[in-house]
């Protein structure tokens, strides 16, 4: 059980790890945020399972998580036709 929660602690500090440092590209800042998500996502099923709780909230978690993906790729589908690219130096934040 320790080793899970280890390995959970583990993707969500290299998750934002690559959040913090690769901010050059929407892509990868995007798919840095879904493997937060996806760390978040264990680690409520983890604990969930722990306490014997039911996993509805993991669906309504999960529900949030792929809306959130959605709107990304529909940001990230815009820019590039807006832009050219997916560079964050290629437009003003205004």
């Amino acid at each position: 059980m320790m080793n899970m929660w280890l390995l959970i602690m583990m993707m969500f500090i290299f998750g934002n790890m690559i959040f913090i440092s690769k901010h050059k590209h929407l892509l990868i800042v995007l798919l840095s945020l879904e493997f937060i998500v996806l760390s978040l996502f264990f680690l409520l099923v983890v604990y969930l399972s722990y306490i014997e709780y039911d996993m509805y909230m993991l669906m309504i978690f999960l529900l949030f998580s792929v809306c959130e993906g959605a709107l990304g790729l529909s940001i990230l589908v815009s820019m590039i036709r807006t832009h050219g690219n997916d560079y964050f130096q290629s437009f003003s934040m205004l």
